[in-house]
């Protein structure tokens, strides 16, 4: 039986994200971008409206702003964008057992053997099409393809709502002309170096010697080669939270800081981001690391071994110890980012041997742990931003 692959790819997603919430943002042109108020910053995502202005992706804001002077600029909220690639990842996967998740806005599907439950698979993909679009208001392209790469190419090929399938050799009509940087996994030093030794296209990538791609490339080029010529044996494999080696949130600045106490209260809310992570996907952390990127764009990295802990009041303590021994306020912070890794699996953290149950720190654990169930009660049935922790809370002026 030939494999039947689908790359679901959401369009404009973050800013498509923020119209399902803001109705005022359909049919006119807005972008998610740095920090509308400075007009700094550059642009995330563009809806089709703003694009049809000339607005990119990676386009300086201020940029952007002189070719669509009517563009309503929103700021980024990753945490939503997380939310609703949640929910597409859970819509996807009552269409097929076998989801792999590639970006935050896109996924393969295995639909192998599924005609019997959802049609020829054109009609599977309108279906899904069709159900992203009316249960969360987003919208979706689709490729289908026997391979990944094929499907992740079809995917690209029609744009906003589009689905396109490559059957048999018709992908030498719809992708050997085009040029090699348009294949996915190529980037512009790669094409730089295609280009050194007379490969322009990926039809001409196709017919180059495979042995020479691979005495100049390695093992990359004989993939590129095989790519090119429609092959790709790599499965579909989901992607299962005991793959995860870390977890890790960071956040750039609106203006550099150099007030530590400022700087605290963005760790405690990253800090609060992992953890609910690593309860979620049931891990127990040992490393705690930070991440401090200055004004000049050096970067520091400091991390500390801990007893396992999903808790975010444990993780944001570690983090702020690492943070006091090395802040320095004569240095302007661009970003600050925090991760939980070393990860065990819950059940097999154990006591140590000679513990004593009564002991107060585990009596202080359990009451933390208890605090932390609380909070995650209430956010799962009110919403996430109904309860916070004081260090979160803007002080009355």
């Amino acid at each position: 039986m030939d494999r039947v692959i689908f790359l679901v790819d959401m369009n404009a997603f973050f800013v498509t994200c923020e119209m399902t919430r803001n109705k005022d943002l359909i049919g006119k042109p807005s972008a998610v971008a740095g920090d509308p108020k400075k007009r700094t910053g550059i642009i995330l995502a563009a809806n089709y409206d703003a694009r049809a202005c000339g607005v990119r992706t990676a386009m300086p804001l201020n940029q952007a702003l002189k070719l669509c002077p009517e563009l309503v600029v929103v700021p980024p909220d990753h945490r939503f964008y997380s939310e609703m690639s949640d929910r597409v990842m859970e819509l996807l996967s009552h269409y097929s057992p076998v989801v792999e998740q590639n970006s935050i806005d896109e996924a393969w599907l295995d639909m192998t053997g599924m005609e019997e439950h959802f049609g020829d698979p054109v009609r599977a993909a309108g279906l899904i099409m069709d159900d992203i679009r009316e249960t969360l208001g987003l919208w979706c392209s689709i490729g289908i393809a026997d391979n990944k790469f094929l499907a992740k190419m079809a995917s690209e090929l029609k744009k906003p709502l589009g689905i396109t399938r490559l059957p048999g050799n018709d992908y030498k009509t719809r992708l050997w002309p085009l040029p090699v940087r348009e294949m996915y996994g190529i980037g512009k030093k790669t094409e730089e170096q295609l280009s050194e030794i007379g490969i322009r296209t990926i039809g001409e990538l196709a017919l180059a010697d495979e042995a020479l791609l691979t005495k100049k490339f390695g093992k990359a080029g004989r993939v590129m080669h095989d790519h090119a010529n429609g092959i790709d044996c790599d499965p579909v494999t989901p992607r299962h939270h005991e793959d995860m080696k870390s977890i890790g949130k960071s956040v750039t600045m609106s203006e550099d800081i150099t007030d530590i106490d400022t700087a605290r209260r963005v760790l405690m809310r990253l800090s609060d981001e992992i953890s609910t992570t690593a309860r979620k996907n049931c891990k127990c952390g040992h490393t705690v690391q930070i991440t401090i990127k200055y004004s000049n764009f050096t970067t520091i990295t400091r991390q500390m071994t801990i007893p396992p802990t999903d808790i975010s009041k444990r993780i944001f303590a570690s983090g702020c110890e690492l943070l006091e021994k090395n802040w320095d306020s004569r240095k302007p912070v661009r970003l600050l980012g925090i991760s939980l890794s070393g990860f065990e699996v819950q059940s097999e953290i154990q006591l140590d041997l000679f513990s004593d149950l009564t002991d107060e720190s585990y009596q202080a654990d359990g009451k933390e742990e208890k605090i932390q169930k609380a909070i995650d009660d209430i956010r799962n049935k009110f919403g996430k931003d109904k309860v916070s922790w004081g260090t979160l809370l803007k002080k009355s002026k």
